[in-house]
């Protein structure tokens, strides 16, 4: 389904409205709206690959967490020689 797009108004720098402008007339993408809409879902991917880098970062450092992946990687060991194996 298809979402509802919803009027909003920004102020933007002259000089990034004139490179907006360009981008638009060199086929970067086929309105103004479409152009800045996915820049903006580029940023906010971005921004969620960073949090999820920052969370992973701190649960690394977690004792409790590295004890937990430490069993996990050990019970697999077989499994992942294994598969190995048949790889190589």
């Amino acid at each position: 389904m298809k979402s509802k797009s919803l009027k909003a108004t920004f102020s933007l720098h002259d000089a990034t409205l004139k490179a907006l402008d360009a981008a638009v007339r060199g086929g970067a993408a086929p309105s103004k709206n479409a152009f800045v809409e996915e820049a903006l879902r580029l940023h906010l991917r971005e921004i969620e690959r960073q949090r999820r880098r920052a969370r992973w970062q701190q649960a690394a450092r977690d004792p409790l967490m590295r004890k937990d992946l430490d069993e996990v990687e050990r019970d697999f060991a077989h499994a992942d020689a294994e598969t190995a194996r048949r790889i190589g």
